[in-house]
């Protein structure tokens, strides 16, 4: 790896934070930079010592660090198996005020390297961070490493964590869709995604693949057979109807919902049917740590679908909630897509760079995992730098490709997400 000029680095120390919800994979983004920068310049002396914060910029503030320069590799390459955020996570929000007490600390600190694993408002930290910074003539480098299973940042293909948790979204709806087939009756799964569906769309890959991929999910037996994400106007009474034509004939009927489903007005539907829901520090109606959305759905359908002095179909709901996240069976490709991102950021920063986010590019297609494995194209990936303001505080949503009209996926979705989420079991069926 070329290193920048001596003149354009600086020599001090580097910190580490990690953002938001936790992943299967955000510890390989930790150990990525750990290993980045030993590969780089500490032994060299230009970076003294490497902290982790804990409990993200909340522990900086308050001095709580963790000095990693000299932990032992065998239990970085534990760590970095293990999932949710080994340092401690963090929902704060920096406003100006509270940038202004991170970029005190980093100065008590002597922190000439800053990195953040995180979604978009992390991006925005190191953003704000890195301006305060500069206005103040304090010499630090600042990078956000991408993390979310929402995958959605924006400027890239797809974001580390959310192959993990589309695995687990699917697995979950294989044997979810069995269990269905078993004892009939109508079936809900919530999924998360208040903005952007691409974990609900992951649901699909539930469906087998040794049968052409129908655009028509009332042609197909395979569950989950309605997918609804947030991207697409959600109507109460088209939604009954959907069920009524998959139940009316088969007897039982697969549903997947993201949290984020809303009306055409843009109002969230769990507000809608939720009395008395809970809401958030910014107004938003708690959806992931709560079953309401599916129970009220679930009543919705007994209401509508009971005939006339006869019984109410059989409904139930789950909701997915934390359990998405952090489940030990990571993809392959997540695992180390993770920790690459991660030690191609601390590279930067010993070249020269003094800010950016790292975005990840899909440079081979992945089409041999539809086609088998002597055909198509293998999938390969690359990492590349943009400025932190491309990526801060954006938001991505599924483009409308990946979807088929207002309750199914469409083929080009699977062929992006079967890639990343590694072999899935093939079930059979009587």
């Amino acid at each position: 790896m070329p290193f920048g000029h001596l003149t354009d680095l600086c020599r001090g120390n580097a910190v580490i934070g990690q953002s938001g919800g936790p992943t299967a994979v955000i510890n390989q983004s930790l150990v990525g930079v750990v290993e980045g920068l030993r590969m780089g310049l500490v032994a060299g002396g230009f970076v003294e010592h490497v902290y982790g914060m804990r409990h993200g910029v909340k522990g900086l503030v308050k001095g709580d660090l963790v000095d990693l320069t000299n932990e032992d590799q065998d239990r970085l390459d534990r760590l970095a198996l293990t999932p949710s955020a080994g340092l401690g996570s963090t929902r704060d929000k920096p406003d100006d005020a509270y940038c202004d007490r991170i970029l005190e600390a980093c100065r008590k600190h002597d922190i000439r390297y800053f990195f953040y694993i995180g979604g978009n408002d992390s991006a925005d930290t190191c953003r704000i961070v890195h301006e305060k910074a500069k206005a103040a003539k304090h010499d630090m480098r600042c990078f956000h490493v991408p993390k979310t299973i929402d995958n959605d940042l924006v400027e890239n293909d797809h974001t580390p964590g959310f192959p993990s948790a589309a695995r687990f979204v699917a697995m979950a709806c294989m044997a979810d869709f069995m269990d269905n087939i078993s004892l009939p009756g109508i079936k809900i799964n919530v999924v998360m995604g208040r903005h952007a569906g691409f974990l609900t769309a992951a649901s699909a890959l539930a469906r087998r693949r040794d049968r052409e991929f129908d655009e028509v999910p009332s042609h197909t037996s395979d569950g989950p057979q309605l997918v609804y994400c947030p991207e697409v106007a959600f109507d109460l009474d088209r939604f009954v109807a959907d069920v009524d034509a998959i139940y009316s004939k088969r007897g039982r009927c697969h549903i997947v919902v993201s949290e984020g489903i809303s009306d055409k007005d843009g109002r969230p539907i769990g507000a809608t049917l939720i009395k008395n829901a809970q809401v958030d520090s910014h107004g938003n109606v708690q959806l992931s740590g709560s079953g309401a959305l599916g129970d009220q759905l679930g009543d919705l359908l007994k209401e509508k679908l009971t005939p006339a002095g006869g019984k109410p179909p059989r409904v139930r709901a789950d909701t997915f909630g934390y359990i998405q996240r952090c489940w030990p069976d990571a993809s392959v490709i997540d695992q180390i897509e993770a920790r690459r991102s991660a030690r191609f950021a601390a590279q930067l920063a010993l070249q020269g760079h003094d800010e950016g986010s790292i975005t990840i590019v899909r440079t081979g297609s992945g089409s041999s995992a539809l086609l088998g494995a002597q055909q198509g194209e293998a999938y390969r990936s690359d990492f590349k730098r943009v400025a932190l303001k491309q990526v801060a505080a954006k938001t991505r949503h599924m483009p409308h490709e990946f979807l088929s009209g207002h309750n199914n996926v469409s083929r080009k979705f699977i062929e992006y997400c079967l890639p990343l989420v590694g072999d899935l079991p093939g079930f059979e069926r009587l």
